[in-house]
């Protein structure tokens, strides 16, 4: 099936649901599902973006941003992982226990607003991907619109980019939780130090980076091109860091979900 077939079938499946709730995140998928459903539905979709402690505060700006500029109504709503002693722990299914608070606080919203339906930016490659966060929309029956229109990533992308969406070639931005190795615990400090250290990375034009937390150590992760703004502003980064409470800096090439390879455990994700 080509991408206008698919992009045909991916309007047909949410013209099926009169009103709508998208779980919206900011990224390129949910961005595309967003604009996709304002398109057909118009008033009958409801954008909700989570915020807490592992979520960025430019994050959660670009995506008031892009809601305002789709047209699309969104609230933000405060979820509450972080008093969950499960996803505390940071075991290796901890998104699963970040997706279960998500998708309740999204049951409440639908239950108070009168919607019947919650929908997610889950793409055809997710499927093959190591996400304990789909066990929870399974649970709560959320709908997967680009999953069902067989949408993969990269053709996320070229229909975005299509259709005029600006964050057509957003580098992926997963939550800052997914920064801390698995068995670390998650706390509010090591979430804060993360946010400033990639914020000001990016303020150095460097696009594409993780910052992994590893105690007193960071683990910058970024592309080769990266890697050489790094080796130029590296006397400011290594001072700019200790501010953070980083007293130690590796340098590493940028691999998604890079924290999942390790002894017995042989996942590869998007984080």
């Amino acid at each position: 099936m080509d991408q206008s077939s698919k992009y045909g079938q991916l309007r047909r499946f949410i013209k099926k649901f009169e009103r709508l709730i998208i779980a919206f995140s900011g990224g390129i998928d949910s961005t595309l599902l967003l604009k996709v459903a304002h398109d057909v539905l118009g008033d009958g979709v409801l954008a909700v973006t989570a915020d807490s402690p592992s979520v960025p505060r430019n994050e959660l700006k670009e995506a008031q941003r892009l809601a305002e500029s789709i047209g699309a109504r969104h609230l933000i709503i405060q979820t509450d992982e972080m008093q969950n002693q499960s996803y505390l722990k940071n075991p290796v299914n901890r998104c699963y226990f970040c997706k279960t608070e998500l998708y309740s606080k999204l049951a409440e919203v639908a239950r108070r607003e009168k919607f019947h339906f919650i929908a997610n930016g889950t793409n055809l490659d997710d499927l093959g991907d190591y996400r304990p966060g789909l066990q929870a929309a399974e649970e709560f029956q959320v709908l997967s619109p680009l999953k069902e229109a067989r949408l993969t990533k990269a053709e996320v992308r070229l229909l975005a980019k299509k259709i005029n969406l600006k964050i057509w070639d957003k580098p992926a931005s997963p939550c800052l939780s997914s920064r801390i190795p698995y068995g670390s615990s998650v706390t509010a400090e090591k979430l804060a130090m993360i946010e400033a250290a990639e914020k000001f990375l990016k303020s150095l034009s460097i696009r594409d980076l993780r910052v992994r937390h590893f105690g007193p150590k960071a683990r910058i992760e970024v592309t080769k091109k990266g890697l050489v703004l790094i080796e130029e502003n590296f006397h400011e980064i290594s001072a700019k860091f200790r501010s953070f409470g980083f007293e130690e800096i590796d340098l590493a090439e940028f691999k998604s979900g890079s924290l999942n390879v390790g002894p017995g455990l042989d996942v590869q994700t998007a984080n």
